[in-house]
């Protein structure tokens, strides 16, 4: 049930009469329940750890997510997903999507990502007249549904090599999803307002709601529409938070989330507690972009408001990361990679390894460096083996570049900070088992079991294979960490967020 309280693309209340009636005759199963229920399946497999799941399953956790991936992809080409108008079917095989992207490269996820998008606006979730015209409750089911496919592209895309074809955009007028939990929002209610006026906020779908109010701020942002598209300026209509400015906007944003969400949270409840600091890391990120767009590095202001950003995004996440309420939600805070944040701060911490902003931006990269990265080699999410990657390579090597500049400068005076010790002898032992792993794919024979349930298959449907070929190569890469050669991994001026290719690292899984 986690997975259906962070997303909300399911009503309680309508579902488990569904599942019940489906468990007294499995035969006569309606075959889009069936595939949302295996969709469900998996996603509840990917939230549990590798101790959970072997004792709920006693099988390894990989063993039991790939075994309900293949009924999932069963039951999607027994519903004809792919000329499916059905919504559970479309829920489907979003949940499916979200289940198999850590071991699907972004390249190929946005291809099939892009089956579900165009199914979605073909049954037109993307319009509010078309949504309008459906009861209540499928109206707002409609709306969450679509959010949610909007926001995991949009995520997706950013990270496939700084593709710009996301659907974050101002084209489309679904309506943001509505403060109601699913007790309020029944078959029988005419007005969705008029369901949440007796209960006090936030509702179950606060998170759902938070998210959406950012979205619908960003997709219409000047600087967001800058990189997208300049020309949909002209379209982008006023939000919810309108203003003169776009720092405006953010501002006035903040505040209404803060007053009318945020300050109503359980700092106890796990999905009050990540909904207030996935907010805050999404304003900084918003911010953030602003800055990257506007940014004059004569303008010393700019400069330090830009790392105020950046460490506010690494702050947030590693309360999030750190915390364990959400250790069930965490899946949907690796996808959330800072990275930007920590290539920003390293990159000013070379130019500028001295000045009061220093030791805020080493606490910054080394409180989430031991959240993030250094907390995953004691953990057996497969979301969380970040140390066996090429992405993870590259970030170590630009944090241990940044120390060996203010080493350098220093004299060696400063004591090592535990997360460049850490990175190093983890940087040490991936490199041993890369060189290991060579070793072994030349002296093996190429061997096939059939009953094995490899990632090649998780996109395949029937005879359709999305999954892009791994670039293997990449792995064995290599990063001087000596201050001499630095300008091979970060120049001089200000680095290109938008036109780096980080994100499409083979086998990364942020």
């Amino acid at each position: 049930m986690w997975i259906l309280w962070c997303l909300k693309i399911t009503h309680t209340p309508t579902l488990q009469p569904c599942i019940i009636d489906a468990a007294s005759d499995m035969t006569n199963i309606n075959p889009n329940l069936e595939a949302l229920l295996f969709s469900i399946y998996c996603m509840a497999i990917f939230s549990l750890d590798e101790v959970a799941c072997e004792t709920m399953f006693r099988t390894r956790r990989e063993v039991t997510i790939r075994r309900y991936q293949l009924g999932a992809r069963e039951a999607l080409l027994r519903c004809d997903f792919m000329k499916s108008s059905n919504r559970d079917c479309l829920t489907a095989l979003l949940l499916y999507l979200m289940s198999v992207k850590p071991d699907v490269h972004p390249r190929s996820l946005t291809s099939i990502l892009g089956i579900a998008m165009r199914t979605a606006e073909r049954m037109g979730l993307n319009t509010e007249p078309a949504n309008a015209r459906h009861a209540a409750l499928e109206a707002e089911l409609r709306r969450r549904l679509w959010w949610a496919l909007v926001l995991f592209d949009a995520r997706i895309v950013e990270m496939s090599n700084g593709s710009r074809s996301a659907t974050l955009i101002p084209t489309w007028d679904c309506k943001v999803a509505a403060n109601v939990s699913d007790v309020d929002l029944r078959a029988e209610t005419k007005n969705v307002a008029a369901a949440t006026g007796h209960r006090q906020y936030p509702s179950e779908a606060v998170f759902v709601v938070m998210r959406t109010l950012v979205a619908d701020c960003v997709r219409r942002a000047p600087s967001h529409l800058d990189f997208i598209n300049p020309v949909l300026k002209s379209v982008a209509s006023p939000t919810l938070v309108n203003a003169s400015t776009e720092s405006s906007r953010w501002t006035a944003l903040e505040a209404l989330l803060e007053s009318d969400l945020l300050s109503c949270c359980d700092t106890e409840n796990p999905l009050h507690y990540m909904t207030i600091w996935t907010a805050r890391f999404a304003l900084a990120k918003a911010r953030f972009i602003q800055h990257l767009a506007t940014f004059s590095p004569s303008n010393e202001e700019q400069r330090d408001a830009g790392l105020s950003y950046a460490r506010t995004m690494l702050e947030c996440d590693t309360r999030l990361m750190a915390s364990p309420l959400i250790k069930r939600f965490r899946w949907s805070v690796y996808i959330q990679m800072p990275f930007p944040a920590y290539v920003h701060l390293v990159h000013d911490l070379r130019k500028r390894p001295h000045g009061a902003h220093v030791e805020l931006a080493w606490k910054a990269i080394g409180d989430n460096s031991a959240a993030r990265l250094l907390h995953s080699v004691h953990t057996d999410y497969a979301v969380e083996k970040t140390p066996h990657f090429p992405f993870f390579k590259i970030l170590a090597r630009f944090v241990l570049q940044a120390w060996a500049v203010w080493d350098q400068t220093t004299g060696g005076l400063q004591e090592t900070p535990a997360v460049v010790t850490q990175l190093r002898l983890m940087l040490a032992r991936v490199d041993q088992e890369l060189r290991t792993r060579a070793v072994a794919l030349e002296d093996c024979a190429l061997g096939v079991d059939s009953a094995d349930l490899g990632v090649d298959d998780l996109l395949n449907f029937d005879g359709f294979d999305f999954q892009y070929g791994p670039l293997s190569s990449m792995g064995a890469s290599t990063f001087s960490t000596d201050p001499s050669q630095l300008s091979a991994s970060l120049n001089d001026g200000q680095w290109d967020w938008y036109g780096s290719t980080w994100g499409a690292m083979p086998g990364q899984r942020w």
